[in-house]
């Protein structure tokens, strides 16, 4: 199985493709699709989507995971970032490729064991399961593979997957 895994942004959108299963799992390529606050929203959003489709063309996931985001406090952010979502989500269900959402909390637990493992643990477990010899940068990549590591090894992954149309 190949898997997008993405962490969604405004400013930076990481992504981490990997392909295998539980136990021969590797990396085919990860990074960020980045855009400039000097640009207005719309073609921020824009470049996003047509990143995006060149990621899922060259490719070809058999599944996309989105990070489902959590925000306590800061609505601007939350208000940016769901923008972002919504031309990913957008992008990929154009794709027909399934889609799986999975909570910061089900990818700790899926990777670590622990719901409130912090960042370092997560980016270390990415590197032991990928056989990384570093952590991979930037952060919003590292979390792109942690989400697409979570799909794979999620044991409930068909749950959380739904075709899209």
């Amino acid at each position: 199985m190949k898997a997008l895994g993405i962490d969604p942004g405004t400013a930076t959108t990481g992504y981490g493709i990997i392909d295998g299963e539980k136990d021969a799992i590797q990396v085919i390529d990860y990074g960020c699709i980045k855009t400039s606050s000097k640009e207005p929203a719309h073609a921020r959003l824009v470049k996003i989507s047509k990143d995006l489709k060149k990621l899922i063309s060259k490719h070809k996931p058999n599944c996309i995971a989105v990070e489902r985001l959590f925000f306590g406090s800061n609505a601007k952010t939350a208000m940016s970032v769901g923008q972002a979502r919504g031309v990913i989500m957008l992008a990929a269900s154009q794709s027909g490729v399934e889609i799986a959402e999975y909570t910061p909390l089900e990818v700790k637990m899926a990777l670590t064991g622990y719901g409130r493992a912090d960042k370092q643990q997560v980016q270390q477990m990415v590197k032991r399961l990928l056989k990384m010899k570093t952590i991979p940068k930037p952060d919003d990549a590292a979390d792109a593979l942690a989400v697409a590591l979570c799909h794979i090894n999620s044991d409930g992954f068909n749950s959380k997957v739904r075709k899209a149309s």
